[in-house]
């Protein structure tokens, strides 16, 4: 297989495509014409071509006309990027991995477009498992595509092609799909970052469904960065979906320092050593980083994953398919078809029983979740040979799903992270999971998880590149007007006695920093617990540069948190050293009787600590 253009564009993470379009070093045009799409690479089912380069330059031109000629103002600016063939892009065939149902899309999926509005080019159109039924990479009569570690291994689907071409750094990140885990299972295969969102944050407008009431478009990157970064893009509500939902006012911008991950109990690997050594690792890797390993009851979570493919949901995939099936059933894939025919098993009763049944166990489920901030599994338990799964395609391919298959069902949010390699030159990885809307709490970790892997482990590479990761970032932004950014000033900072009141409220550490030179800090007389008393000197007079620290706190949790702050401390708008204002914690005049001007030691922390050298 061929590689996917000239060496400098190879394995590139967004932050760097970005830098060289801002010094004007590189030019979109230029880097389209260097494209060198294999086209016996069964990653691809279509490739750009010059027509499609020509309008989407046009396109791309006209949007920075509108930006005022600032590439700064399109933040995927000349980026290019693949799309799972399920997915519309206008001008373009549609697939879903059978020639016989494609046809030309009249527009694009809203998040395809979401995106090329953002300046992203789109350079291809991957492989799948037909109609995205499938966990394996081979059910595509348009090829099988192979493991882009080792070719006599699977792929992982049915994302199959997006995850190829972003391991192999052809593009820095592709939109595929997961409804049962398509979107993590060949990202935990390929060594690369999976995103699937809360289901309805993206919307899926003009994607061909799979089962419609579950399906998410998935992220796939090299980065947890530049997954997040264009989710955050293609996120957000779609009036023409309508499973499309608003974001929760009160999602958590993060975990705890020390989250409480759940893990199975007993976790099954189908004997698989290498990846029983390398979930084992991952998770002695997870404790080093401040976690708490707790093993739960696996039962219901296994329960609930089986009722998508032996449950009456498999009529939803028929639907999809029923006009192809009643003309030619012959134009699907054996093996789909064989288990789209399974709908024929069931009853409207059967349906709302199955229904009952899911509310069952997502309510038990709902109580393990209550329990832990994520689980952490293992993102497949195993992974299999081409010639095994085409050998036994049904038993294998429900093997891999143990860990995946139940997320849609139950509502969670989950992010597949690279693990190193197993024993035997492939891929580990594990997935993070969490109720839904904690999408930006599981990035802010997994951003974490690859900055402390790539610091201490020697395998953390980028995909199949052998490129190391380098971080760009501290925080992952939560989207905006999602969050309230605060800076806390005393009892509330990192390990102090009222964080808690924070950390309960998924708000999440951005940074340390100081005000502006025009606060002096007071140590509250009678304060239980001790705290500070943070006040804008008047004008004329002196001040000084206090140390605070920012957080973000969900919105819908912003009130409640204030209504804990006793007098006379109060909220107000602080300016920091940079210029930028944001909510703070201020001090009444009432509270400056008899408090000790602390200004000098310029921080709530040096003050304390110059009490602990006292002693």
């Amino acid at each position: 297989m061929g590689i996917a253009c000239k060496e400098i564009f190879f394995g590139r993470t967004l932050a760097e495509w970005r830098e060289d379009y801002l010094r004007g070093t590189l030019q979109p045009h230029s880097m389209l014409e260097s494209l060198d799409l294999d086209a016996d690479d069964p990653a691809w089912i279509s490739r750009i071509n010059q027509e499609r380069i020509d309008s989407q330059l046009d396109y791309l031109a006209a949007l920075l006309r509108e930006a005022d000629g600032d590439v700064a103002r399109l933040p995927l600016y000349g980026i290019p990027f693949a799309v799972k063939d399920n997915i519309d892009v206008a001008g373009w065939p549609t697939t879903a991995g059978c020639p016989e149902f494609a046809y030309i899309a009249d527009s694009d999926a809203t998040v395809v477009r979401r995106l090329r509005d953002a300046g992203a080019l789109v350079v291809g159109k991957t492989n799948l498992d037909q109609f995205a039924t499938g966990l394996v990479g081979t059910r595509s009569p348009y090829g099988t595509v192979p493991n882009s570690f080792r070719s006599e291994y699977i792929s992982g689907g049915s994302s199959s092609g997006s995850a190829s071409v972003v391991a192999r750094g052809l593009v820095p990140f592709a939109l595929g799909t997961d409804t049962a885990g398509s979107g993590r299972v060949p990202a935990g295969m390929n060594n690369i970052v999976g995103l699937k969102p809360t289901r309805g944050w993206l919307p899926i407008t003009g994607v061909v469904p799979a089962c419609r009431t579950l399906d998410c478009v998935s992220i796939m990157a090299l980065t947890v960065e530049d997954a997040a970064r264009v989710a955050g893009i293609a996120a957000g509500f779609d009036a023409h979906d309508a499973y499309s939902r608003q974001r929760s006012s009160t999602a958590p911008a993060g975990f705890p320092a020390r989250p409480r991950f759940g893990v199975p109990h007993p976790a099954e690997f189908f004997g698989d050593t290498a990846a029983l050594q390398a979930y084992a690792r991952a998770t002695q890797v997870a404790q080093r980083m401040g976690a708490e390993i707790v093993p739960i009851d696996f039962a219901p979570f296994s329960a609930l994953a089986s009722l998508l493919y032996e449950g009456p949901w498999v009529a939803e995939r028929f639907a999809v398919v029923e006009s192809l099936w009643k003309r030619n059933p012959d134009a699907i894939h054996p093996v789909v078809r064989q288990i789209v025919e399974g709908a024929a098993r069931f009853s409207a009763t059967d349906t709302f029983k199955s229904e009952y049944r899911r509310a069952e166990l997502t309510r038990l489920i709902d109580g393990v979740m209550a329990t832990v901030d994520a689980l952490m599994v293992p993102t497949a338990p195993t992974v299999f040979t081409i010639q095994e799964v085409l050998a036994d395609p049904l038993t294998l391919n429900a093997r891999l799903g143990i860990h995946t298959n139940f997320a849609n069902f139950a509502d969670l949010c989950a992010l597949a992270l690279p693990a190193g390699m197993r024993a035997d030159g492939l891929p580990a990885g594990i997935t993070l999971l969490a109720p839904a809307w904690h999408d930006t709490a599981l990035a802010q970790f997994g951003l974490r998880w690859q900055r402390y892997w790539g610091e201490h482990e020697q395998d953390a590479t980028l995909g199949a590149t052998a490129r190391k990761y380098h971080p760009t970032s501290e925080v992952i932004a939560p989207p905006a007007h999602s969050t309230v950014r605060l800076a806390v000033v005393g009892a509330h900072l990192r390990d102090m006695p009222l964080n808690h009141q924070l950390t309960s409220r998924g708000a999440a550490f951005v940074e340390a920093t100081t005000t502006s030179a025009e606060y002096h800090l007071y140590a509250i007389a009678n304060s239980t617990p001790p705290k500070p008393g943070l006040v804008r000197a008047a004008p004329g007079e002196a001040g000084a540069a206090i140390e605070v620290e920012l957080w973000d706190i969900p919105i819908g949790n912003f009130g409640t948190f204030t209504a804990e702050v006793p007098p006379p401390l109060g909220i107000g708008s602080l300016t920091l050293a940079d210029g930028r204002v944001v909510k703070g914690f201020i001090c009444e005049p009432s509270g400056l009787v008899g408090a000790l001007d602390i200004t000098r030691f310029g921080g709530w922390r040096a003050y304390l600590a110059s009490l602990q050298s006292e002693k």
